[in-house]
């Protein structure tokens, strides 16, 4: 058999992050993507994968309404600070901010002109406000309750302004009113209610309003009187209008058509309602007709209670030919399309984006070809989401308490199965492919914490529970198609531990099961009558995860003593101990058939080893909280990972890749650093030092600096090469010379070159370099040290002269050369007596020698010295 390549790297390809945490929220005109509060920061979400594509953090402040420009470019926020900010979405800075509301701003809306902005707020007031100068010119009161709803006429003819309130009141504003009595052009009083919605329709001479009291109320803004009132029989919490020449158009007006109550003498309106119910209903205004009601809700319930039944909170039309958007009370965004089918057209849900994820339990992948994800939060559903996109495909429901555990396999028909453990103490059997439960098995007395299928027949499934019994269910007779679920049956029960069975595995030829518990220990049972064979026993805390290697006799444990171990089956003893989580271990997973392993722990960390060599090979820290889930695909081995943070993270094997990118930037390297030689030798010395900087070559980029000193014409080839480079290659130029100034040798080179720098990059640029303070710091010192040296150096060549000239080595100034100059001659001689005086406390104490000899000694000392400063000079 061929050596298996062993993974040396694993790349983060995607995540699943909280995006939406309740809150406003607002679609871009195009639908392309959708603007987010989650906490005190607002995310810009793309709306096709639910990737986050930037976050604007806030500070502190919660957000309490939200508003694009017309051309999606500024995005207005405000919160419970009361203050209204300007964003700009390319830059992602506030640009603008001022404060105008005394309560927090509860509905905001953007002028079709883009210059105009409406807040309606808690203080019951209404403002408008020019976006450019920040300053009110509109200021509307009389509402008695919160305004929450506010909404420009779409004519941009008509100057009005429109308003919902929690005093159950409609009120319609006139822009352009000089007389203070006259601003409120109409009060629509027909609900009873507070007002949560209102909408226009598309030729702006209708209006909807929808309220708590279960009605639409519609309005004609001719005389601002009420045309109807539609009956809902439920709190709406939002109500917009279709569109037409969009598929939803045609939907209702094919259901207008087969309407018994068609009315051909009126012109339909059409708008949609959505509320406390979780359904989506179509109406006509004329005749308060309901033409489409959804038969039951995609949003699903914890349990019967009225109370934790959780309905939409909010929906918009999307542009062209997106569909609805609907937003429930559980963050999660639901994208509905029109279906065209042979015989009818048909509403469906297209899409469900999950804003929050809560605590990440267990996660499987799907299939065979693992395209979908199976994952169990703290919630009573299975999410299964998309890997591509990473969108909610669909979930399964029935569980009526959270569920704890779960795994998936592929049956002999070739149907996805899911099997899942509650708290409710049950297990369910799942076709996932019908999205339908077809077996519940009931019979353990506490939390069912693992559960595991067969991996070679599929015949049967096991589950470990808080009971401390190990189970095994037959899947004999159990029809994959069965519409509804069948109980299920157990073979065999054993006694397995003395505490909480936290994890249960089955071998890969179905002839044992490994149990992992809360008593420290590991148990092996051989199938199908659950014979105890031998148990392991080294950890000194509880055993999160055990499971059988793919090629080996041996078992795989993580444990809460922070250790992992691998143990003979045979006699049960310890082959290995992996060292190296600073926490419990809680998953632990083979791959490379059996030569290799991943771990996650409490610790956040998600580690590669190799078994052989006992060496954690790469360590990832992507997770701020416990990683309690970690999937692995058996054909990609693909990894997810999951906890507590509720982030969900995808992980691609890039060793591969990671070789083809090393081996490429080698070539690359070569080519360049043989085009560097060239441009050396034709002296193109601008291109030279330019490949220098990218080949990140410093030594390379000291000798050219040099040969360019040595040059007549040096200062013009330098201003020519500085001038070729780039901002990154500026830092990385005061990075070389920082180092080369610290070196006497270097440090003529590193000035010559800094000076060049400074005349040719204005003040405004140098600030903007990254990190130009801390480079600054480092030049600053060594070149006062070097300036002091140079300066002394040039007081010793006065003593130089000095000296030659009263040993009429050289010839005296003369006037007519020298003009005398007293003041200049004075200043030389206290230079000199003060360079004596240096040198003679510097001189160490020896025996005292003759006048004569010390007097000659001084002297040839004195002329050394001299000649050695001029030298150095």
């Amino acid at each position: 058999m061929a050596p298996h390549s062993l993974k040396k790297n694993y790349k983060c390809s995607r995540s699943l992050k909280q995006f939406y945490g309740g809150g406003p929220f607002i679609v871009s005109s195009d639908g392309s993507f959708i603007v987010c509060a989650c906490g005190d920061a607002i995310n810009i979400v793309d709306s096709l994968d639910s990737s986050v594509k930037s976050t604007i953090e806030g500070d502190s402040d919660t957000l309490t309404a939200l508003a694009l420009s017309p051309d999606d470019k500024f995005l207005f926020s405000a919160g419970h600070s009361r203050q209204i900010r300007v964003w700009d979405l390319e830059t992602l800075k506030c640009i603008r901010s001022w404060k105008g509301h005394e309560g927090p701003v509860m509905g905001m809306a953007c002028h079709a002109s883009g210059g105009v902005l409406a807040t309606a707020g808690a203080d019951r007031k209404v403002l408008v406000w020019d976006v450019d100068g920040g300053f009110c010119t509109h200021y509307f009161k009389g509402h008695k309750g919160v305004v929450s709803s506010i909404l420009f006429h779409p004519d941009a003819n008509k100057n009005i302004l429109i308003s919902g309130s929690d005093d159950s009141t409609v009120r319609v504003w006139d822009l352009m009113a000089k007389n203070t009595e006259k601003k409120c052009l109409a009060i629509l009083d027909k609900h009873f209610s507070a007002v949560t919605s209102i909408a226009l329709s598309e030729d702006g001479l209708t209006l909807f309003s929808a309220g708590r009291d279960k009605v639409v109320n519609v309005w004609d803004l001719h005389d601002y009187s009420c045309k109807t009132t539609v009956a809902t029989f439920e709190v709406l919490e939002a109500v917009t209008t279709v569109s037409s020449g969009t598929p939803f158009a045609s939907f209702v007006t094919s259901l207008d058509q087969k309407s018994k109550k068609k009315d051909p003498s009126s012109q339909a309106t059409y708008f949609i309602t959505v509320g406390e119910r979780g359904v989506v209903r179509l109406w006509k205004s004329e005749g308060s007709v309901c033409l489409y009601e959804q038969k039951s809700s995609d949003i699903t319930v914890s349990s019967d209670d009225e109370e934790s039944k959780r309905g939409f909170t909010a929906a918009a039309m999307l542009p062209s030919d997106r569909g609805l958007l609907c937003v429930t009370a559980d963050q999660q965004f639901f994208f509905y399309s029109v279906v065209e089918n042979v015989e009818e057209s048909e509403l469906v849900l297209s899409k469900r984006l999950v804003g929050y994820n809560e605590e990440i339990a267990e996660m499987k992948f799907l299939g065979d070809e693992e395209q979908f994800l199976a994952v169990a939060t703290n919630l009573e559903e299975v999410r299964v989401y998309d890997v591509a996109t990473m969108s909610c495909s669909y979930v399964l429901a029935g569980h009526k308490e959270v569920v704890l555990s779960l795994d998936t396999c592929v049956s002999s028909s070739g149907n996805v199965l899911v099997v899942t453990g509650s708290k409710d103490k049950t297990v369910r059997l799942w076709n996932a492919t019908s999205k339908s439960c077809i077996g519940v098995g009931t019979g353990h007395n506490g939390d069912i914490l693992a559960v595991a299928f067969a991996k070679k027949s599929f015949s049967f499934f096991v589950s470990g529970s808080g009971d401390r019994t190990l189970k095994v269910w037959s899947l004999d007779g159990i029809s994959e198609d069965s519409e509804e679920p069948v109980n299920l049956k157990t073979r065999s029960v054993v006694a397995a531990h003395d505490k909480d069975i936290n994890s249960v595995a089955v071998a890969r030829n179905d002839s044992l099961v490994c149990t992992g518990s809360e008593d420290r220990t590991a148990s092996i049972w051989r199938l199908p009558d659950l014979v105890h064979v031998v148990t392991l026993r080294g950890h000194k805390r509880r055993i999160f995860s055990v499971e059988f290697s793919t090629v080996d006799q041996c078992v795989i444990t993580a444990s809460g003593d922070k250790t992992v171990k691998i143990w003979a089956i045979s006699d049960g003893s310890c082959l290995k101990t992996f060292e190296g989580h600073t926490s419990s271990v809680l998953r632990a997973s083979f791959i490379t058939d059996g030569t290799q392993f991943v771990s996650c722990g409490a610790d956040g960390l998600l580690k590669l080893w190799n078994v052989n060599t006992s060496e954690c090979i790469a360590t990832y820290d992507q997770h701020e909280d416990k990683v309690w889930a970690l999937a692995v695909g058996k054909k990609t081995e693909m990894i997810a990972t999951g906890g507590g943070d509720a982030v969900i993270n995808l992980w691609h094997d890039s060793t591969a890749s990671d070789k083809e990118d090393e081996f490429r930037k080698e070539e690359e390297a070569i080519l360049r650093g043989q085009e560097l030689e060239n441009a050396v030798l034709d002296a193109e010395y601008t291109k030279a030092i330019r490949l220098a900087f990218q080949l990140r070559r410093p030594h390379k980029v000291f000798e050219l600096f040099a040969g360019l000193c040595r040059k007549r014409e040096s200062d013009e080839q330098i201003v020519k090469a500085l001038q070729g480079l780039e901002k990154e290659e500026f830092r990385l130029l005061f990075e070389y010379v920082r180092e080369w100034n610290t070196k006497p040798k270097l440090c003529h080179v590193a000035q010559f070159v800094l000076y060049q720098t400074f005349n040719i990059l204005p003040p405004t640029e140098i600030v903007q370099i990254k990190g130009i303070g801390e480079l600054l710091e480092g030049l600053i010192p060594y070149s006062q040290r070097h300036y002091n040296r140079i300066d002394r150096f040039v007081r010793s060549s006065f003593l130089l002269d000095y000296t030659l000239g009263e040993m009429s080595v050289i010839d005296p100034e003369t006037e007519s050369e020298y003009p005398k100059d007293k003041k200049k001659e004075k200043e030389v001689t206290a230079a000199i007596e003060r360079d004596t005086e240096e040198l003679n406390q510097e001189t160490p104490s020896r025996k005292r020698k003759s006048q004569k000899s010390k007097d000659r000694s001084s002297k040839k000392r004195l002329i050394a010295e001299a000649q050695g400063s001029v030298v150095a000079v």
